[in-house]
């Protein structure tokens, strides 16, 4: 199934299915009016949910409408738990190589994450507000899922059960207000801004083999300005896969559902297929030409977002946003 978001007057908008090929939708909130509620009580909505869900595919539900990704929310617009790891650790070697500093060697072993805002979650047609340039705006292309309510210390053997939806993201990082924070020890905060989500949140069985309980084994298609940056593959060289970024999660602490784990920056060895954020490209121009030439983004620049499944169809439909000056 593939669940929406559209706006309303409400923080949290009204649920709706999309049709496998996000042409159409339908609204169910007269079962479930949230997709937090959704997640809330599964087990309770998924059977009525899937029935419906077989109708629009063959067009027969009532009320189907044309499904424009302009007119939603993130999934989940607001959720009790963001929190990004970085899977991608050769990623994470690439940016500390650049600046010639060693990588200490757990962290091939235990992943790295932090806990993101998740009180606003941007839909992903809505523009990236930054007050400064000098900033340094960065977009990342990452994968995330959604888990229901996952125990305290629950093992990366039986995590994936936990798992019901994905999502694309678009986590923005200002890199130039990075450096300061982690100077201070305490991680990242205001190098963080809102982050946005693909138009569509899909269970696992929507990929098909592309899922392997584990990761999403697809190219994440990352286009700057109308033209492709990069394509990694998000099944490879991914250190950390999901179940364990859970169990990560969760080694200390209950996940309530709706929690969201991401992947981190998309990142392969083979560099042939590009980069998801430009701070990577960035690295690479430091290690080859000693200095970094690719700018940070500017006002007016766009991001897009997007995953294909082997036939060339759109699983989550795109992020599409553009950066802009905040005004009060």
């Amino acid at each position: 199934m593939k669940f929406a978001s559209l706006k309303n007057k409400t923080r949290d908008g009204e649920l709706c299915l999309v049709s496998k090929d996000l042409q159409c939708a339908v609204k169910v909130t007269e079962i479930v009016p949230t997709l937090q509620q959704l997640l809330d009580n599964w087990n309770v909505y998924e059977k009525p949910l899937q029935t419906i869900y077989t109708k629009l595919n063959a067009k027969t539900a009532d009320n189907i409408f044309s499904f424009d990704p302009e007119q939603v929310m993130a999934p989940l617009p607001r959720a009790y738990q963001w929190a990004d790891g970085s899977a991608y650790v050769n990623h994470v070697e690439l940016v500390r190589k650049a600046r010639g500093a060693e990588m200490p060697q757990n962290f091939w072993t235990d992943p790295l994450m932090y806990q993101g805002g998740s009180d606003k979650l941007l839909g992903p047609y809505e523009d990236i507000e930054v007050i400064s340039e000098e900033f340094g705006i960065d977009f990342e292309g990452e994968v995330a899922v959604i888990t229901d309510d996952a125990p305290m210390g629950v093992k990366a053997e039986v995590a994936s059960q936990h798992i019901k939806l994905l999502m694309l993201v678009n986590d923005v990082s200002l890199r130039n207000l990075i450096p300061e924070e982690l100077n201070k020890g305490f991680g990242f905060f205001q190098s963080k801004p809102a982050t946005a989500f693909s138009p569509v949140a899909v269970t696992p069985d929507e990929l098909g083999s592309a899922w392997d309980g584990k990761k999403v084994n697809l190219p994440l298609h990352v286009y700057y300005n109308n033209e492709l940056f990069g394509h990694p593959n998000a099944g490879i060289d991914m250190t950390f896969d999901f179940p364990r970024l859970i169990s990560h999660a969760a080694k200390t602490r209950y996940l309530s559902s709706g929690s969201i784990i991401g992947s981190g920056t998309v990142s392969n060895t083979d560099r042939t297929q590009g980069a998801a954020c430009i701070m990577e490209r960035r690295m690479l121009e430091i290690i080859k030409e000693g200095k970094a030439s690719t700018p940070f983004m500017h006002f007016g620049d766009s991001v897009r977002i997007e995953m294909f499944d082997a036939q060339g169809q759109s699983i989550f439909g795109a992020i599409n946003q553009k950066v802009v000056c905040y005004k009060e």
